[in-house]
């Protein structure tokens, strides 16, 4: 059976890296890059439609103290209430274009008693990790419009804590700012738009482009599909000797010149068939003559290694 070579355990074993490998290409590692790109396309299409539609009443978006999802988020909605000064909250080591800041946190209280969580925009840091002089929030009743913003996550659930007079979050996150000032806050935040009442420098809003995912994506399926093709040539190959890579050549030509002629003796020609020219061997033909060579010398019989060379 030609194809019994596929039996060894070398062969098994890279058959089966390349079955896992190819598998994860298909069913995880591709899917994943194709579901952020999903991602990504579904945020531009919500910022997209957020710079032209009018805001909504946060109870119609988000009604029941719902938290926001990917469905929800960058929603214009409509806030009205007072600001609590006494709960603000700087989170700490942002970026913003690029350059360090500190984003401003402020619970708001609204008209049906429930408080959020309102991203009032950044300020830059001063001597390093200082936070500058910034406008305090305006008193009374006010009504903002805002965007709704999932809530962050630290990794290591840090509390909130004090530094240069002022209270600071590692993560915008509405349940670990509420823990620190002791308010309940809605899940989420919201981050105010340019212009509206106690607003500083507003936040930009994410570039709208997709990323590399898709072509990532495309990338894997490649590399599942090159090394399903790598196994089948390496297949092919092995079938076919006069196709085998050089590296076999040099154990077919060793070997070759041990094949003994019908009567047990050496080859006189050192392994050369018809007209000189050497014969290459697969790797099993190769295999039975070192295993011929051995068993002549345990049982003590002669190789042609002993033997004087003979002449034509």
């Amino acid at each position: 059976m030609r194809l019994k070579f596929l039996l060894r355990p070398g062969w098994l074993g890279l058959i089966g890296l390349v079955v896992v490998f190819s598998s994860l290409c298909f069913t995880l590692l591709a899917p994943w890059q194709f579901g952020r790109n999903d991602e990504a396309q579904a945020r531009n299409n919500a910022i997209s439609e957020s710079f032209h539609a009018t805001p909504k009443p946060l109870a119609e978006v988000l009604p029941a103290g719902q938290a926001p999802d990917q469905r929800t988020e960058w929603t214009k909605v409509l806030l009205h209430g007072q600001y609590l000064p006494n709960g603000e909250t700087l989170a700490w080591q942002r970026t913003v274009q690029g350059e360090p800041a500190f984003e401003v946190l402020t619970p708001f209280r609204l008209d049906d008693g429930t408080t959020v969580l309102v991203d009032r925009g950044y300020i830059r840091p001063v001597n390093g990790t200082q936070a500058p002089d910034f406008a305090a929030t305006p008193t009374g009743d006010v009504t903002l419009t805002a965007r709704v913003r999932v809530d962050e996550h630290d990794s290591k659930q840090r509390p909130l804590f004090d530094h240069d007079g002022h209270r600071w979050a590692y993560a915008v996150n509405a349940q670990a700012v509420s823990d620190g000032i002791g308010i309940p806050l809605r899940p989420g935040y919201f981050m105010l738009a340019e212009g509206q009442p106690g607003v500083l420098d507003a936040l930009p809003l994410p570039q709208l482009e997709s990323g590399p995912y898709f072509s990532y994506a495309l990338q894997w399926i490649t590399f599942g599909i090159m090394a399903i093709l790598a196994i089948g040539y390496l297949v092919y190959s092995e079938l076919r000797p006069e196709s085998r890579p050089p590296w076999l050549d040099a154990t077919a030509e060793d070997d070759e010149s041990d094949t003994p002629a019908e009567d047990g003796a050496p080859t006189p020609t050192g392994g050369r068939g018809k007209g000189g020219r050497r014969r290459r061997m697969s790797v099993a033909e190769a295999i039975a003559a070192d295993e011929r060579r051995e068993a002549a010398e345990r049982a003590g019989a002669p190789t042609h290694e002993n033997e004087p060379t003979r002449q034509g």
